[in-house]
């Protein structure tokens, strides 16, 4: 793998001290977090099928401000005891860790990102962090326009802003809130302000947004931003998409998208973006991501941290590794964060089809029923 001739050759040591123009002359990053032995390489993460592990998704929170009804029940998701979820300290020090393992890219998702008050200071910690390269936020946008500025202070690199609809109706329909206005400020924000990278992610779901498809499309004619439609994914049995009756499948969108604009070019874009294109004369990109047909499986590189600190090698997975647990152990060193990492990732399946497929072949245990995770904002997306 790639990650591993990086390893051999020594550019990852570059990349390293590449990052240190960010620290002060005293060593410490501008949150304070020392960098004496960052420069510190580690064998990089893989799986037993060889596949190498460079991009980190961290849940920071399971709060949202929407109740959007494929992520969250109306009613929210009780999680009242704020010691459950990592703090700074703990991701900062999972991130550093990860770091010397070959992470290059660090997500920060939720919930709302944007709802955790120490946001800026895990962006800021982990833009410092030796070996990263690129430190990127999803969130709904109803906060970005207020904190925008600071993100790019504290090295935020990228945003994804997540949009399902331009009717306000819609929008109120899937959101459960009110916010439209608020959430197309942000797009232009993030652009206004100057990130490097700027997207929106449209969940679309037959019968409800894809006649929106082609309008989705238009914002990418005269903004510099990646649009990507992402497949619906049947995932709860507690909200509405466990029946798939809203399902559009990647094919189906490309094939539309290719008859909205005929001769439209194939683009550059993210392993995770199977399907990447510019029309001909447009700003932007459109992307279209086979979120649920798991077409990409094959080349995974995420990890996933929940927000309570748990790994999940597999998005489709039940298995979690307490990350957290470990952290709050006394004495614990940085060899036993690395051996966790490695277990979780040694027990990754092929696919996401053979990790669903291990997950309903466990026996139930009666006492456990309901007790696990019932919606995606308690995955981190």
């Amino acid at each position: 793998m790639w990650l591993a001739a990086v390893v051999a050759s020594g550019e990852n040591i570059d990349v390293l001290d590449k990052s240190l123009h960010r620290k002060n002359s005293s060593g410490e990053s501008s949150s304070g977090a020392t960098t004496a032995s960052a420069a510190t390489v580690l064998p990089p993460l893989q799986d037993r099928f060889g596949r190498a592990f460079d991009y980190v998704r961290i849940a920071v929170t399971e709060k949202c401000n929407l109740r959007c009804t494929y992520c969250m029940p109306e009613e929210g998701v009780d999680f009242p005891d704020p010691t459950a979820v990592l703090t700074a300290a703990e991701i900062q020090r999972s991130v550093e860790t990860l770091a010397k393992m070959g992470v290059r890219k660090v997500r920060f998702t939720g919930g709302e990102p944007l709802v955790r008050k120490d946001i800026i200071e895990i962006v800021a910690n982990t833009a410092n962090t030796p070996g990263v390269k690129a430190v990127h936020l999803t969130t709904n946008g109803l906060l970005f326009p207020k904190y925008a500025k600071d993100l790019l202070k504290a090295g935020l690199t990228g945003v994804n802003i997540s949009l399902d609809s331009l009717d306000s109706e819609k929008f109120e329909r899937i959101t459960r809130r009110t916010g439209l206005d608020k959430v197309l400020e942000s797009i232009q924000c993030a652009l206004d302000v100057g990130f490097k990278t700027v997207k929106v992610n449209v969940v679309l779901m037959r019968g409800f947004n894809e006649d929106e498809l082609h309008d989705f499309c238009e914002m990418t004619k005269d903004q510099r931003v990646t649009v990507r439609f992402i497949e619906f994914m049947p995932f709860d049995a507690h909200q509405m998409w466990e029946t798939g009756e809203h399902f559009a499948s990647a094919a189906n969108l490309v094939e539309q998208i290719e008859k909205f604009y005929p001769g439209i070019k194939t683009a550059s874009g993210t392993r995770t973006e199977h399907h990447i294109f510019q029309a001909p004369g447009y700003a932007g990109k459109i992307a279209v991501i086979p979120a649920f047909t798991r077409s990409l499986c094959g080349n995974c590189s995420r990890i996933r941290v929940t927000s309570d600190g748990k790994i999940r090698n597999c998005l489709y997975s039940d298995d979690e590794f307490d990350l957290k647990a470990l952290l709050r152990k006394d004495g614990c060193t940085e060899e036993d964060v690395v051996g966790v990492f490695r277990k979780a990732f040694d027990e990754k399946h092929r696919d996401g089809f053979e990790a669903k497929k291990k997950s309903t072949e466990k026996k139930i245990n009666v006492a456990d029923i309901g007790k696990g995770r019932t919606s995606m904002t308690q995955i981190g997306g």
